[in-house]
């Protein structure tokens, strides 16, 4: 079966008609998991390959991840349980001190519509917190955030306390935020860098080897 039109209406933010198309393919017996495969995680790859490029903005991302999100609802329950795989467990914070959030949720809107399974810790997440979440969910990735430059030491001190824990081998960090760069990135430890949404689930990808 083809998604073309599932495809297309995600990407337009189209939730009436993406949701519809979602329920015609279940209704024609597809695979929920190829619905979810090829139709939706394919469209939020455009959409952040767009993002990325400059050609669609912020707005248009959050509606295209909207309508994602509303299709992944209706194909849940044709999903036996824990049946729906994931390309990796993310866990998600913006550091200690620092209460900014939309980026942070965007990023995970992004990373969630790429298929990745999203633990988001809000804001003000302290570095003990962070590990001992990344231990309770045996999380593949650390994303985090930092919009002050007052908050991004607190970076360095997660990456310190996920050493001291033993669990920095097993998972990778990104780490974004308007004051950060690539170069404060290499200069902490961290794997990777991401300046905005699009480019989060890129290097996740690459840091898992999925791309």
């Amino acid at each position: 079966m083809s998604y073309e039109t599932l495809l297309d209406a995600v990407i337009k933010g189209d939730i009436k008609t993406a949701t519809e198309e979602t329920l015609k393919a279940i209704d024609a017996g597809q695979n929920p998991q190829d619905i979810l495969d090829q139709g939706l995680i394919e469209a939020m790859n455009v959409v952040g390959d767009k993002f990325s490029k400059g050609t669609i903005f912020v707005p248009q991302m959050l509606r295209s991840a909207k309508t994602m999100q509303e299709c992944v609802e209706v194909l849940k329950p044709h999903f036996q349980e824990n049946a729906m795989t994931t390309k990796g467990k993310i866990v998600l914070g913006t550091v200690k001190g620092d209460l900014h959030d939309i980026g942070k949720n965007l990023v995970g809107m992004m990373l969630e519509g790429a298929g990745f399974s999203i633990i988001d810790l809000g804001v003000d997440v302290a570095p003990e917190v962070f590990v001992d979440k990344i231990k309770e969910a045996k999380a593949d990735v650390l994303g985090m955030s930092a919009l002050l430059s007052t908050t991004m030491p607190s970076m360095s001190l997660t990456i310190k306390a996920l050493a001291d824990s033993g669990l920095r081998d097993s998972v990778k960090v990104i780490i974004g935020g308007a004051p950060v760069t690539r170069k404060y990135a290499q200069d902490i430890g961290a794997d990777s860098y991401a300046p905005d949404a699009g480019s989060a689930v890129l290097e996740a990808q690459k840091l898992l080897n999925l791309s």
